[in-house]
């Protein structure tokens, strides 16, 4: 139990000077509720003694009512502190696992589902917030209010105060073995809780496909086995330590009853006068309710545990290697020099060199599964290359600071992810403190302004999650328009009109040529008459440039380009007519 409380105190971190406050203002809590003993044994003392009167009689009630106050006061304090620190540690702990991850590769994301780290955000944090104020009021609450009775025993009697210790070790033994037998299970329920997380995500995230094939009720096996497996672990949890809070119960009940006897056996004796021997009995009845409750959260105790070792494995996620260079970036050059990639154990990337200059317009070209994206994703550093190196402005890309480099940078991808807030702020997310007259202006050149306009709240319009409430043209032109927006040097474009219409593509089109001046473009594209006036055209597959420069150079000496080009040519001519011509 105490190694939970010591994971609770590292995992709190900014909350500890809640934590002090609250073990305090709970001991200062356990003060106040024993004094309520005083006033009866100061009472029983003068009823014995024949000595009751009003001026005693005003004396206890002055001690109860200090009690009271106190109990209530302390309380108050006690579980604010408590609830504060519950909350605010996990608040803490979301915003920094989202700092973290963005200094992680992304590889990290391909290895680590997105099922466990959404629970771990998710259910892990809730436990935690939910959880820790509960433990920290039943169970520390539990076992102060109890150290504290028991303390005040030995004071008024040694012997009986010895009775109520043992029983306190042996409980504290039964609970030991209750932490140990619902550990095995407490680390099974986080993993159905992923599990869970993850099938939930795919159900929901496929939905269309499921609908369409009637995959929904009985069907759906995988989902219906992740619940009924949470529910059986979950049933065999309780299972688990339902027998252990029953020995701690008994364990109490015979402490109580070797108390009472103690008690009269000493009185009959005359070690002990009647006053203390009442105050005994009723004690050894009130003693150990804290410590009942507490032990019956043990098996709760033992969950948060676990909630927090599971968020404590993201913090173990080494941080992407970061560079030290801060300044500006001046010349945006971009060299590949030897650069090999793989993701695990299966090469994407072998041995590419290229030349990007600055200001210039590269398309890269190139069968599915050639390594076009990948090629641009590493530019980003959203991974790190096996071998060889990347260089912008003549300086590995890896000795600049993340955030210089990615301030350099701006992404528009063929799946373009919006958030549920509001369109304007969705651009904003290219400058954070961009005025609406910028944030239109964008739009305007990205040709979205209108279709803005035209929506019911216009710029304060709420999207949906991903941008579900538009149509891929509109997202297209949304994320352009945030591009525009950054104004950053150098633009990567990942198929960004791979599935849009011809008014959209066209519109998307006139969107990128205004954005061409001065900046250092990169774009990957199928259509291949989109790109034929770029600067440069780098032709990949299966890994490797097999050649790079402009449209007319390839088509004389790549063999490889000029079939993609007639391909693409004769795609462009064929039409449903002539199909149809074809077949009569």
């Amino acid at each position: 139990m105490l190694n939970v409380f010591k994971k609770i105190w590292n995992f709190s971190k900014e909350e500890q000077v809640y934590i002090k406050k609250s073990i305090l203002a709970g001991f200062l809590h356990a003060v106040f509720n024993a004094l309520e003993f005083g006033a009866i044994y100061y009472m029983l003392v003068n009823i014995f003694s024949k000595t009751l009167d009003y001026k005693a009689i005003f004396i206890c009630l002055g001690i109860l009512i200090v009690s009271l106050v106190g109990k209530i006061m302390t309380q108050k304090s006690s579980q604010m502190a408590q609830t504060h620190a519950g909350y605010f540690m996990a608040a803490h702990k979301r915003i920094e696992i989202g700092e973290k991850i963005k200094r992680v590769p992304m590889g990290f994301f391909s290895s680590f589902s997105l099922g466990r780290l959404t629970t771990i955000a998710t259910s892990s944090l809730s436990q935690a917030e939910m959880w820790v104020p509960m433990l920290l009021v039943l169970v520390l609450g539990g076992v102060l209010n109890t150290l504290v009775f028991i303390l005040g025993t030995l004071i008024f009697n040694v012997k009986v105060g010895l009775v109520a210790v043992a029983g306190v070790v042996v409980f504290f033994i039964v609970t030991s073995m209750m932490e140990k037998k619902s550990s095995a299970n407490a680390d099974k329920m986080t993993e159905t809780q992923t599990r869970l997380t993850k099938e939930v995500l795919a159900t929901l995230q496929g939905m269309q496909v499921i609908k369409s094939y009637n995959l929904g009720g009985e069907n759906n096996r995988a989902l219906r086995k992740s619940i009924k497996d949470t529910s059986r672990i979950l049933l065999d949890l309780e299972k688990s330590v339902a027998p252990y809070t029953v020995i701690q119960r008994i364990v109490m009940g015979i402490t109580t009853v070797a108390m009472v006897y103690v008690s009269l056996k000493l009185n009959l004796s005359g070690e002990l006068p009647l006053a203390e021997t009442i105050l005994m009995i009723m004690a050894s009845f009130i003693i150990f309710e804290g410590l009942i409750g507490a032990g019956s959260n043990m098996a709760i105790l033992r969950a948060c545990e676990n909630a927090i070792d599971s968020v404590g494995f993201i913090d173990s996620m080494p941080d992407m290697r970061e560079g030290s260079i801060t300044e500006s970036i001046k010349n945006h050059n971009i060299d590949f020099k030897n650069v090999s990639f793989s993701y695990d154990d299966r090469p994407i990337l072998k041995n590419v060199s290229a030349e990007i200059k600055e200001n210039t317009m590269t398309a890269i070209v190139g069968p599915s599964g050639s390594g076009k994206t990948t090629f641009c994703n590493l530019i980003a550093r959203f991974w790190d290359v096996n071998s060889g190196e990347i260089l912008i402005g003549g300086k590995n890309i890896k000795d600049y600071k993340i955030e210089n480099l990615m301030n350099s940078i701006s992404m528009v991808f063929q799946d373009v992810y919006l958030f549920e807030d509001t369109i304007e702020n969705n651009i904003k997310f290219g400058k954070q403190n961009a005025s609406h007259e910028e944030v239109v202006e964008a739009a305007k050149k990205a040709r979205c302004h209108e279709f803005i306009e035209n929506l019911p709240d216009g710029y304060n319009t709420i999207i949906g999650e991903g941008g579900a409430s538009l149509s891929g043209g509109e997202k297209q032109r949304i994320s352009i328009a945030r591009m525009i927006l950054k104004n950053a040097p150098i633009l990567i474009l990942d198929e960004a009109m791979a599935a849009v219409d011809s008014e959209n593509e066209r519109l998307i089109g006139e969107a990128i040529d205004d954005l061409s001046k001065d900046k250092t473009i990169i774009t990957i594209a199928h259509h291949l008459n989109t790109i034929r006036d770029s600067d440069q055209i780098i032709v990949m597959d299966k890994g490797v440039v097999l050649d790079a420069g402009s449209h007319e150079e390839l088509m004389k000496r790549c063999e490889f380009y000029k079939d993609m080009v007639e391909a693409q040519n004769k795609v462009d001519r064929w039409n449903l007519k002539e199909v149809v011509t074809e077949n009569v």
